[in-house]
């Protein structure tokens, strides 16, 4: 249990039923008049859905426990990833729908936070930005370098984003994990 006193980013509730909600972003509240109050942005871990809640200031709230570990990617089994963590060398199966888009960013290699809470995953994090080779691209046409415009690109994971005309098959490039934005070249 906590208070809402004590509500940080990234803290883990148990509301409603034991649903679990990360607080995303929190406001205390001291009105001129009236008791004070704490605004919050709570995400749902399971659903992602993101809600406002208000609580009242000093109001317990339970927590939820969650492991969170560095674990790197191994390799596919059919709709389940595995994942090894780097200190016991244990190794996880997450099922595609936990992993989500994470998916459209993993190769081989590389590490990711993955969360439990009481043996159950809740979500695989990467980091904001990872390096990814542009597997196949169109070459950009002479002349439209000017306009600043993007192509479509298949990245080695398969997943498809846009680039500047001037990247081409094969280079390695900085990509946005959130957005699945370009970022910029990766020099080697």
């Amino acid at each position: 249990m906590a208070s809402t006193n004590d509500l940080k980013n990234g803290l883990v509730l148990k509301l409603e039923g034991g649903q679990l909600w990360s607080v995303v972003e929190f406001q205390h509240v001291k009105p001129g008049k009236g008791p004070a109050f704490v605004r919050t942005k709570l995400k749902n871990v399971l659903s992602g859905k993101v809600v406002d809640k208000t609580f009242n200031a000093g109001v317990k709230v339970e927590t939820a426990t969650v492991d969170k570990r560095d674990m790197q990617f191994s390799y596919m089994d059919g709709d389940y990833f595995v994942f090894m963590d780097m200190e016991t060398y244990d190794q996880l199966m997450i099922d595609r729908k936990v992993v989500g888009d994470a998916a459209n960013f993993l190769i081989e290699g590389f590490e990711a936070t993955v969360a439990q809470h009481e043996g159950e995953v809740l979500f695989v994090e990467l980091p904001a930005a990872v390096e990814l080779t542009v597997q196949e691209t169109e070459p950009g046409v002479q002349g439209d370098r000017s306009t600043g415009g993007t192509k479509p690109a298949v990245l080695e994971t398969g997943h498809q984003i846009n680039v500047p005309l001037f990247i081409t098959t094969g280079e390695k490039i900085k990509v946005d994990t959130r957005t699945s934005d370009y970022l910029g070249r990766v020099n080697s």
